[in-house]
């Protein structure tokens, strides 16, 4: 079986993780959390960083002891069994694709709104040719892959913190007047905003998922997974108490539905200086996490190939064996496809169920582990499951049952697959 080469540190993995987070979360994401859960989203974020602390540990110590391609999918086949390995991998391939999606259409989005250009085609169209260009990047390799996700992240955290600079003395507190759930249907949008804002975190697996292309994987995993998530909660926090502060969650959320760039509305609110800067900090963080999650996807089904749960051409190496080539360009084409909805908090939302899923398994997985292989407490892995399996029905029920319903046309082309594709 042909291995990809180990060339990711400590630095690079976090900045993986960065990549994959600091993207649509943050500057699509809170504003349609906002709108659902008003001045609660702040709650939301603080509610949906400790349930991803737990699956981030978990995650971590499964990588840690099984560092190889393919995240949870993998762990459901070692720890768990081949079913629930194959859902692992297939929930992994249907919420992240929507985001990836969601990461198109957010940064076609800012970008037209930039040039006050109002077309729905247009956004569709500008969002596929990111798709395309994001692809080929990938197919060139990880090396170059992972310098030009260093060279994004570096720019959207200075963009961050340009808003957070300029917008802190513009905050007013009334806009926090409301910030805890006054009555049930209160208490409801909370729950399903932590679930949204739950998924803006979740690109710390994208470390798990390179885990056959990290250096000294037990090391490596845990303090780059510890270090993105710490660093992960505080720019949430402040940027998201500052655009609510500066302009009020309904405006957010209000924003997310006309424009898809929440806060640049906030940032032309109190300092229009800064507006281009953040709009072009925002395009730049979507492409990163369309890089990003390019390359979690495929090396996800370059592992299910490898397992004949996909054609096994989905697993073949470029000649230095540094990308799984078929894979990128099969993901690339889903992608594609999801772009075609046009709409973020479709995908976003139908991304936040398939996680949810999926991240129940990873905790399920990390529970199976011996004394030897846990690395942190085993009420963390049933803090995680139970978080996220609760977390996962507060989804609006028709994404819900889409959601299902792929499920088990998963399970069916499982069945189909081992015919087809494994030998006697």
């Amino acid at each position: 079986m042909q291995e990809l080469k180990r060339e990711i540190g400590v630095f690079g993995a976090i900045m993986m993780g960065l990549g994959s987070i600091v993207g649509t979360g943050i500057f699509v994401s809170v504003g349609i959390s906002a709108g659902i859960a008003g001045a609660s989203v702040i709650i939301a974020i603080m509610l949906a960083a400790m349930v991803a602390t737990f699956n981030g540990l978990n995650s971590a110590q499964l990588a840690a002891n099984h560092p190889v391609s393919g995240g949870t999918y993998e762990y459901g086949y070692r720890y768990l069994n081949p079913r629930l390995g194959f859902i692992a991998g297939w929930a992994f391939l249907l919420a992240k694709s929507a985001s990836a999606a969601t990461a198109a259409l957010g940064f076609s989005g800012y970008l037209l709104d930039a040039f006050n250009v109002e077309s729905d085609a247009t956004r569709i169209m500008v969002a596929l040719a990111a798709v395309i260009v994001m692809t080929v990047i990938v197919i060139t390799g990880i090396r170059r892959s992972n310098t030009a996700n260093i060279l994004i992240v570096s720019l959207t955290l200075v963009t961050l913190l340009a808003f957070v600079i300029f917008g802190v003395p513009s905050i007013e507190f009334e806009n926090f007047s409301v910030l805890l759930p006054q009555n049930p249907a209160d208490f409801r949008a909370l729950l399903e905003a932590t679930a949204l804002m739950f998924v803006a975190y979740t690109g710390y697996g994208r470390i798990a998922t390179l885990g056959e292309e990290v250096r000294e994987p037990r090391r490596t995993i845990p303090r780059a997974m510890i270090a993105t998530l710490v660093l992960t909660m505080v720019l949430y926090v402040s940027v998201a108490s500052v655009g609510v502060g500066a302009i009020s969650a309904e405006a957010l959320g209000n924003a997310v539905s006309e424009t898809a760039a929440p806060l640049e509305v906030a940032a032309q609110e109190f300092a229009p200086v800064i507006a281009p800067l953040i709009a072009f900090g925002a395009i730049t963080a979507m492409l990163g996490v369309l890089l990003n999650l390019l390359l979690g996807l495929s090396r996800v089904l370059l592992a299910m190939g490898r397992r004949n749960d996909m054609p096994p051409i989905v697993s073949r190496l470029n000649e230095s064996q540094t990308t799984p080539y078929v894979a990128v360009i099969v993901i690339g084409v889903l992608i594609a496809g999801l772009v075609l909805i046009g709409n973020v908090k479709t995908t976003w939302s139908f991304s936040a169920f398939t996680v949810l899923i999926y991240y129940s398994l990873t905790n399920l997985a990390a529970l199976q582990l011996s004394d030897d292989e846990r690395l942190f407490p085993r009420w963390i892995g049933y803090a995680g499951l139970i978080a996220c399996l609760f977390l996962a029905f507060w989804i609006e029920w028709q994404i819900m049952l889409v959601g299902i319903g792929l499920l088990v046309a998963g399970l069916v082309w499982q069945m189909i697959a081992n015919r087809l594709f494994t030998q006697d």
